[in-house]
């Protein structure tokens, strides 16, 4: 096992389980606000549906999750696993933590909309999937490795540009577009669970 699949297993399984411990934590001291498990469940089942069912099993057009990654990492997380672990971390790590992250910098909650909040926020989900794409998962989105067509993937891999390289590491567009359009609709949610909330 390379020092690269050692990482990647740490990083899915950390990112997929630390927030649960957090939300756990908040529920055990009386903490947990009702709204940030509503926010937890709706962007698991809308990053679920959106794009990561579709992309690990290659739905429509992509290959399957098991065809672009070394066996190794299909022994230590499993292709019917998958979709369940990215779709954990997008709810947990990207998305609940992502809106804490930008309330803290921006000095704002997530109750209204506010332009300098979506911004912050919005540029905290571009770069964390460039992250993603360039040093967690590159060799299973590289040049010759389909995804399939996904609702929040919706050019598919019939037209999917590459935007720029990164160290001989290619960023494509239909990677790009899940977050881009699971942004916008994450602030309205995140808003309307808060405000229900009070």
């Amino acid at each position: 096992m390379s020092l690269v699949e050692i990482r990647v297993i740490i990083i899915v399984y950390l990112s997929a389980f630390l927030p649960l411990l957090v939300l756990f934590y908040l529920y055990k001291v009386s903490k947990l606000k009702k709204s940030y498990l509503n926010i937890y469940i709706f962007s698991f089942i809308f990053c679920a549906l959106g794009w990561e069912v579709w992309f690990t099993y290659g739905l429509f057009g992509g290959d399957p999750v098991d065809l672009r990654r070394s066996d190794i990492l299909n022994f230590y997380i499993p292709k019917d696993f998958n979709w369940i672990l990215n779709s954990m971390a997008d709810a947990g790590t990207i998305s609940l933590g992502g809106l804490f992250l930008s309330s803290k910098i921006s000095g704002k909650d997530f109750l209204s909309w506010s332009w300098s909040f979506f911004f912050i926020f919005f540029t905290w989900c571009l770069v964390q999937n460039l992250f993603v794409e360039i040093f967690l998962y590159f060799d299973q989105l590289s040049i010759g490795k389909t995804l399939s067509w996904a609702p929040f993937a919706p050019t598919g891999s019939w037209f999917n540009p590459v935007l720029f390289e990164y160290s001989d590491r290619t960023i494509h567009l239909q990677t790009q577009l899940p977050w881009i359009i699971m942004a916008p609709i994450l602030m309205k949610a995140a808003i309307f669970f808060r405000s229900s909330e009070l």
